[in-house]
């Protein structure tokens, strides 16, 4: 996500480091450099001009504090400006007093409307909120039958009905939905390739019958401007409460995320990117400001970990750990986390620095497959005793997971390194005195 942006970027914050002082001369070339990288990116002309112009004002009048190389002082400053830019400060959903709380998912045919209801569903749901899905889209043929296959594997019910009037399947939808419990309908609404008048007529109607406590568009990452574009024709006639941006594991230059708060002041709600329905994050301004500029999103990281974690596996692990007790079983544990948190390429760019580290690396998902494959075809004996794995039995596992030797050697030797890890942290950790506080303090 945004990769030739952050290193363009990082190539112009380069250009200041080792000087003394930030001055108008010394500035101007790395601004220039941030100014064409933030138009490649296809951010809005404007929304470029003002947020260089913004830096440039900072830069030239901050203070440097003690301690602080120009070069940070321009980092923090630009951090600054991108979390600004993308809306300051994270916008949670709102919640309607009266259940359910309807939200309307508005854009153009194509955008991903519907998976995104699928996925704001399965949000929801880890929220412990009970939500219900709906589709008011009549012109297209598989419409209802596409969310219904989404409802299906996000295990949220789908509203079902023979009227083809939005309406009318609306109305009923929202008297189920408080006559059984449901605390929130998602209602998917007609797409078109275009915008045309027919088309937000039937919205602004919905609307005002609805009365929504949410209306969040969904944006089109890949389109860059053209998605910012939409999105202020729809703001002129509907008035939406926030965006979507969606595919953003696609082909982002960053355009649309980077221009569409600046130019419909309506702030970026989630962001949706990959096939599964967990594919969903909140977004925060200052998170992904940190992950334009290189500096990784471990908040988020560990947010992704805490929601994956098994607690009583990883409590279990942490006790074995303090006894120098760590096996291959506890090893293949902990690698079905880290598979359950998402797509490597994706937690590595979340890592401070690790993107930079890894420029130009093919980060290999089936690595993590073939070492469970390895795990799994030994016997439990020698997952908690690896040990008494030789020849003959490393020629077996090869074969069961379909592997070599070599990959095999490989593996043991890299578990051997980390159990050495493991005892050497156990060794080094402070011995306590009365009191609880570790000796020297």
């Amino acid at each position: 996500m945004f990769e030739e942006l952050i290193e363009k970027l990082d190539t112009s914050l380069r250009t200041i480091r080792g000087v003394g002082k930030i001055s108008e001369r010394n500035i101007d070339e790395p601004l220039r450099m941030m100014r064409r990288a933030l138009l490649e990116a296809d951010v809005n002309y404007k929304v470029a001009k003002q947020f260089i112009g913004a830096v440039k004002e900072k830069a030239l009048g901050a203070e440097v504090a003690p301690k602080v190389s120009p070069g940070q002082q321009l980092v923090k400053i630009v951090h600054w400006e991108l979390t600004s830019l993308l809306g300051g400060d994270n916008a949670p959903l709102k919640e309607g007093s009266i259940p359910p709380s309807v939200i309307m998912v508005v854009g153009l045919q194509g955008s991903g409307k519907t998976t995104f209801s699928g996925k704001l569903g399965v949000f929801l749901q880890k929220k412990h909120r009970s939500p219900i899905l709906a589709s008011v889209d009549v012109y297209r043929p598989a419409a209802v039958k596409q969310l219904q296959v989404v409802g299906s594997s996000a295990g949220i019910p789908v509203f079902e009905t023979d009227s083809d009037d939005p309406a009318v399947i609306a109305a009923k939808a929202v008297e189920k939905a408080r006559k059984e419990g449901y605390d929130t309908l998602i209602l998917d609404t007609a797409g078109r390739l275009h915008i045309d008048d027919e088309m937000m007529d039937e919205l602004v109607r919905l609307k005002e019958y609805l009365k929504p406590v949410e209306i969040l568009f969904v944006a089109d990452s890949m389109t860059g401007q053209d998605a910012v574009r939409s999105a202020r024709a729809f703001l002129e006639r509907l008035d939406f409460t926030g965006v979507v941006l969606s595919k953003m594991d696609g082909d982002s230059r960053g355009g649309a995320a980077l221009s569409v708060k600046a130019v419909t002041g309506k702030q970026i709600k989630f962001v949706s990117k990959g096939e599964k329905l967990e594919d969903i994050e909140p977004f925060y301004p200052d998170r992904m400001a940190s992950r334009i500029l290189g500096m990784g999103d471990i908040v988020s990281l560990v947010e992704k970990a805490q929601e994956k974690a098994e607690v009583k596996k990883t409590e279990r692990l942490a006790k074995k750990l303090k006894k120098n007790q760590f096996t291959l079983e506890d090893f293949l544990d902990q690698l079905l986390q880290v598979r359950k948190m998402g797509p490597l390429d994706q937690l590595v760019g979340m890592i401070p620095g690790a993107g930079k580290q890894m420029k130009g690396m093919q980060v290999d998902e089936h690595a993590l497959i073939r070492i469970e494959a390895m795990i799994n075809s030994m016997t439990i004996e020698e997952r908690r005793n690896p040990s008494i794995i030789g020849g003959s039995r490393r020629k077996r596992i090869a074969a069961g997971s379909g592997t070599t030797v070599q990959d095999i050697n490989r593996l043991l030797k890299q578990f051997k390194m980390m159990q050495k890890m493991v005892k050497q942290m156990n060794s080094f950790r402070p011995r306590s005195i009365p009191g609880g506080l570790p000796m020297g303090l």
